[in-house]
């Protein structure tokens, strides 16, 4: 609107009619009325010839400008907010409590909010299937990663899962991560179960996999700070330039590379495929592309020198399915190269996979054979199984069948004192078994609950909820590695979606 200057406008009102035009208008009309006219004329004139009168009746002027203009720009924003709030469902306004959380950064609710920068999950990819974490699901080429969350496992599988989680929350140090030989310094009387120091990035990334597991992500759930703060911690100790989690020391840090990139990128799909976690998932996704043996799997190295072993490769396997799912970029031949190498390592006649070698037995650190003989663990044909039935074989493939087979007839038992105890191996087993449904994960349900739920701490104390670090594994990985690993067996139930028959090969 084009602004008049105040002594403008008062010149513009008395260009429009003279007094004596108005006077001689009237007067025609209404003699009678000359008496009143008159008087009223002398009146103005008196107030016109007046210094005072024109300057006031400027400012007068253009105060009632002002006043004309200004209640439109007011009157329509009120009533825009009045029908946002009469349309706004109750339930979405009190569905989550402010918390207050002081000791976490002012930007941290900005660093996380919901700003995807690729397609949410749009509920035409919502189904029955329960996924990844119960949260919204899709987006992926299955849609087995994510979907609808439905019922949890029975009251006494949620019970564990919330003490166990309750207990990795406690023993998260302040800094976001998981503290292999530290996490005691959080407790009032110390826990045992120190793990090896080096695993640090890995045991936090297993850490938070069992969180996401229980729908809990940076966006939402009673743990989401827990959340935010580890996938923060695991950001931090990223390099930017291969992408790789952690130091490159030791002989195992493939491991904690992969068990990061995996919660990384679980978070990313599970929180809404945000841009402040796409990057650091994309990086991890592509040192694990980088790191792998041409035409063929992976090992302990990067750059790889053409050496490759099962258990790495599986999880990669989950990691670079995870990162499908997610809409990350990735190189479809890995799935191809490691087939290679399971069918390599898959006795026909067996039907078990082994480590580095044709149907031989899972492998065990120096020292631990003895206390835990190979013989008495499938770990390796329950990885090659699980990352088989998500790149897409149907449980009628002869690798398939034959694996399922063995690992029937070696099903769950805590009994460290004979060798009996691998949590690696019920991990995968249970959610290979899962996968077939039936009897078969009826049979092996029931073993499995009736190993894990009577070992967890219940009693009061530092230790409740916990799980001690037994197996052939447990002295590498301590108390943080077992009560992770056994929560994610008790979230079978829901973490991953049946995906028997999704994709064949």
């Amino acid at each position: 609107m084009t602004h008049i200057p105040k002594q403008s406008a008062v010149e513009a009102h008395f260009r429009q009619e003279s007094f004596h035009d108005v006077m001689a208008a009237q007067l025609k009309r209404s003699p009678w009325f000359l008496v009143s006219l008159a008087i009223h004329a002398v009146l103005i004139l008196a107030l016109y010839n007046m210094e005072w009168s024109k300057s006031e009746l400027v400012d007068d002027l253009g105060i009632q400008a002002q006043f004309e203009d200004t209640p439109d720009e007011l009157i329509e924003p009120e009533e825009e907010l009045e029908k946002e709030e009469d349309i706004e469902p109750v339930d979405q306004i009190i569905e989550e409590p402010t918390i207050i959380e002081e000791d976490f950064e002012a930007e941290s609710e900005e660093e996380f909010d919901d700003n995807p920068i690729d397609t949410p999950f749009d509920s035409a990819n919502v189904n029955d299937v329960i996924g990844v974490g119960g949260g919204a699901g899709g987006g992926g080429l299955t849609g087995k990663i994510g979907g609808r969350r439905g019922k949890r496992g029975d009251d006494k599988t949620d019970k564990a899962v919330d003490a166990g989680l309750e207990w990795l929350a406690r023993h998260q140090s302040p800094e976001g991560k998981w503290d292999s030989d530290g996490f005691m310094d959080f407790c009032s009387v110390p826990c045992d179960g120190p793990g090896d120091p080096l695993n640090d990035v890995g045991l936090t990334g297993l850490a938070l996999l069992a969180f996401l597991g229980a729908n809990n992500t940076t966006q939402a759930g009673h743990y989401k700070k827990n959340v935010r703060n580890g996938i923060r911690y695991l950001e931090r100790m990223q390099d930017e330039d291969s992408g790789l989690f952690g130091a490159k020391s030791g002989q195992h840090y493939m491991y904690n590379h992969a068990l990061a990139a995996l919660a990384m990128t679980e978070s990313y799909l599970l929180s809404g495929r945000s841009y402040v976690q796409k990057r650091p998932a994309q990086l991890g996704v592509n040192f694990i592309l980088n790191a792998r043996n041409p035409y063929k799997a992976w090992r302990y190295e990067s750059p790889p020198n053409g050496k490759n072993d099962t258990s790495v490769t599986g999880w990669m396997v989950m990691v670079l399915e995870s990162a499908r799912e997610a809409g990350l970029e990735i190189d479809m031949g890995a799935f191809d190269g490691a087939l290679a190498w399971f069918d390599e390592m898959t006795d026909p006649q067996t039907g078990r996979t082994g480590y580095i070698t044709r149907g031989s037995y899972s492998a065990r650190e120096e020292g631990m054979e003895a206390d835990f003989p190979r013989e008495k663990s499938e770990a390796m044909t329950a990885v090659a199984l699980l990352a088989r039935i998500f790149i897409g074989q149907k449980e009628d493939h002869p690798a398939v069948n034959s694996g399922i087979e063995l690992l029937q007839a070696l099903p769950p038992r805590w009994s460290p004192e004979t060798g009996e105890a691998d949590m690696y191996y019920w991990y995968y087993a249970s959610y290979v078994m899962f996968q077939l449904g039936g009897r078969k994960w009826e049979h092996w349900n029931e073993k499995m609950k009736a190993t894990i739920l009577p070992n967890q701490h219940l009693e009061e104390g530092c230790l409740q909820g916990s799980w001690d670090p037994v197996g052939p594994w447990g002295e590498a990985g301590g108390r943080v590695y077992s009560t992770a690993l056994m929560v994610l067996c008790l979230e079978v139930y829901y973490r991953y979606g049946k995906v028997i028959g999704s994709r064949g090969k």
